[in-house]
């Protein structure tokens, strides 16, 4: 199947988007998007791949859904469009950011600048119905987002993985934790941010790890 996606990811994922599964979840993809309001736009489905390549990714943050209200999702985890006010979760992200390094975050949520320093903002459901979160699950998007993590794992060295809430962390199992970072927290959604997401020093860490591995860090701001 030919999927409109990064040459190195496409690559990588040849194998994949020839199964089953996959095209199975393409029929439904494309229904729903004929059919309803499905965010994020077409063209941003595969966004935390194309702007963030293989060769190039340091860090994975992994979401569950895309957000589904007009207008915020973009294909990035945590992520929103310029001028979209910051949804709950990222504005903790940010506090913790400030916090831990000392930083004020740039005053807009769209998070591209992170994408391009080599941060996959990889949701584990790429597409979602308006209004409706969780309306895309078990459709075979998670077993697509579980073989790249996969891959990322067996493929790469020196990654990290930051992993907050029960959810993400279900995907420790994925990650060969002899090879790669995994940095655990609670949720940064306000339900939970104050029990251990706050303080975690996750940004900090992250760039101690790619410092001693000989990586660049990367600029939270």
């Amino acid at each position: 199947m030919d999927v409109r996606i990064e040459k190195g990811w496409k690559d990588l994922l040849a194998t994949e988007f020839d199964k089953s599964y996959f095209s199975d979840l393409t029929q439904f993809v494309h229904q729903e998007y004929k059919q309803r309001q499905v965010f994020p736009p077409g063209k941003f489905i595969f966004n935390a791949f194309d702007l963030c390549p293989f060769e190039q990714t340091k860090v994975i943050i992994l979401g569950q859904d895309p957000y589904h209200g007009i207008g915020q999702a973009h294909g990035l985890s945590f992520s929103v469009n310029d001028g979209v006010t910051l949804p709950p979760s990222l504005q903790n992200i940010y506090k913790e950011i400030s916090s831990d390094l000392g930083i004020t975050p740039y005053n807009t949520g769209n998070l591209e600048r992170w994408a391009k320093q080599g941060v996959l903002l990889l949701n584990a459901t790429l597409t979602v119905q308006a209004n409706i979160a969780g309306s895309h699950q078990g459709k075979g998007w998670e077993q697509f987002t579980d073989s790249v993590i996969e891959i990322l794992s067996k493929n790469k060295e020196h990654l990290v993985f930051l992993l907050w809430g029960s959810y993400a962390q279900q995907k420790i199992r994925l990650i060969d934790e002899h090879k790669h970072l995994i940095l655990t927290a609670v949720h940064p959604s306000p339900l939970s941010a104050y029990r251990g997401f706050f303080g975690c020093k996750h940004f900090s860490k992250t760039n101690t790890y790619l410092s001693d591995k000989g990586l660049g860090p990367i600029d939270w701001r």
